[in-house]
């Protein structure tokens, strides 16, 4: 038994960090342009079951050390487990959140006229999908799954509302592309840390007396469905924008 520990053990670390690492290039291979973000996904999918294997073997070898007292070979298969387990739940997570979610890619604050892009135009003119607007039937389809989407009403003048809606695009990280005080708008790209998918942002600040009105639009550049990602990012703008004006 102790031969098969020499080589159970240490294998199941080997495979758990093969695992990790495919996960990890899967994304980042896409962000550099290496292959196409579907081969990154398909990638990731082989990294889970890999993942899901070695975090079997993890089991069967730790069960086996504690009942032959091989702590040491426990420590290793332990630890290969929880990587293991790190890399399954990861694109699990991902799937389960993506059949929770409309398979959708465009959200706004206002459905019935939301925000324009103009100076995004010529950085999308490659993308898969449009920025024209799908209609009430996109519009049905998100407010069922995020109505908590809605404009933020801020009680200051448009400029001071503006500089709030900059400042915490800034602090997001956004790229900011242009930045309209006279029309108040503004518009940014924000690209994913993994992947590194391009989604566009446009802001609309609208003045009514002695407040703002701040509509928000964010769209995917490719993709059908966004995983939610884009109202999450409008969910985070608004709120970073409530916290300045507080």
């Amino acid at each position: 038994m102790p031969t098969l520990f020499r080589v159970g053990s240490p294998l199941t670390v080997v495979l758990a960090l093969l695992s990790a690492l495919l996960a990890v290039t899967a994304g980042f291979g896409s962000r550099m342009g290496w292959w196409h973000y579907r081969v990154g996904f398909q990638l990731l999918s082989a990294a889970a079951y890999l993942g899901l294997a070695t975090a079997v073997s993890s089991m069967v070898v730790i069960l086996l050390s504690l009942r032959f007292r091989t702590p040491l070979h426990a420590f290793m298969a332990t630890g290969a487990l929880a990587l293991s387990l790190i890399v399954v739940i990861i694109p699990w997570h991902m799937q389960q959140t993506a059949r929770t979610v409309p398979a959708i890619h465009d959200i706004t604050t206002d459905t019935s006229n939301p925000p324009s892009f103009v100076a995004i135009l010529p950085l999308r003119k490659d993308a898969p999908n449009s920025v024209e607007y799908a209609g009430p039937a996109l519009a049905t389809q998100q407010l069922k799954a995020y109505p908590d989407i809605q404009p933020l009403v801020l009680h200051l003048p448009r400029t001071l509302a503006l500089n709030k809606a900059l400042k915490a695009a800034e602090a997001l990280g956004w790229d900011i592309v242009a930045v309209d005080a006279a029309e108040g708008r503004i518009e940014a790209t924000d690209t994913t840390f993994w992947f590194g998918f391009k989604d566009d942002i446009a802001v609309r600040l609208t003045a009514f007396d002695d407040t703002t009105r701040i509509d928000v639009r964010s769209v995917s550049r490719v993709g059908k469905s966004d995983v939610g990602a884009n109202a999450r990012r409008i969910r985070a703008f608004l709120e970073k924008i409530r916290s300045y004006a507080e």
